[in-house]
């Protein structure tokens, strides 16, 4: 369990978080929305242990604050918006950095079994500096998910736009990662700007605005015209689409309702 109890945050003399609070359960995947600068990458980086904080962020029992870098280590792994390689690693040496000393450190197999599951397996020899951005956020990911690898209770995902980069193929793959590490009982926290693409794989969603909360439920509590209209700053309107999944639909300025 992900538990937060009046977060607050402030960066540069300035509250970006004002009194958050939610809980998030393991085996489901949680997705936070919301427009630019609505605070989303700041509380995924205060959740990961990245920003001091006031109130409570509680993970497995853990306060975040006081947690030691190992103990973090050893529950999530986190897949920040970008991330800069300053040396010539290869593909696999790359992905082998997730790999954290103890339970996973001396198990074969995992970087390519990493690689494999976002497709880059055959290009492990590669210099990463010769690689797309398509391509480089999808090693980064078999990074994140190698240093995790088995899944299951205890532990967590921590994604920030992990598909911004992402042609429609590969955003959807990254979504059937997320779901199957969900179903191993783990904990899934991605920050998404696709609506369509967050109400297909998502059990919770949490909707955000100038930092603070605005609704957070199921999508189907959430999926709503006036919530996202409210939260956009613009006309959305909500369908149905078979089987039972919403999907969004921004309104043309001067369309007829």
């Amino acid at each position: 369990m992900l538990t937060i109890e009046n977060l607050t945050v402030d960066l540069g003399g300035q509250n970006i978080l004002h009194d958050l609070n939610m809980a998030v359960p393991a085996g489901q995947v949680s997705v936070i929305l919301g427009p630019n600068g609505s605070g989303k990458s700041t509380l995924l980086r205060a959740i990961a242990g990245e920003l001091p904080y006031g109130g409570s962020i509680r993970l497995e029992q853990h306060e975040i604050r006081a947690a030691k870098a190992w103990e973090l280590a050893a529950l999530r792994g986190v897949l920040p918006q970008s991330t800069a390689v300053a040396f010539p690693f290869t593909v696999a040496e790359v992905v082998r950095l997730g790999l954290r000393a103890g339970v996973n450190a001396d198990q074969a197999g995992i970087v390519h079994a990493a690689l494999a599951e976002v497709r880059m397996q055959d290009f492990a020899d590669r210099p990463v500096q010769d690689l797309s951005g398509g391509q480089m956020a999808r090693v980064h990911l078999a990074r994140v998910r190698a240093q995790i690898w088995h899944g299951g209770p205890g532990t967590w995902l921590f994604l920030d736009e992990p598909v911004a980069s992402l042609d429609i193929g590969h955003q959807l793959e990254v979504m059937q990662i997320m779901r199957a590490f969900a179903q191993t009982g783990g904990g899934v926290v991605a920050v998404m700007h696709d609506l369509n693409l967050s109400t297909m794989v998502a059990d919770r969603m949490i909707l955000m605005k100038q930092g603070k909360i605005v609704a957070q439920g199921a999508p189907g509590q959430v999926m709503h015209d006036r919530i996202l209209t409210e939260v956009y700053d613009c006309p959305v309107r909500v369908a149905q689409a078979p089987p039972d999944r919403a999907w969004v639909l921004p309104q043309a300025f001067g369309a007829a309702s």
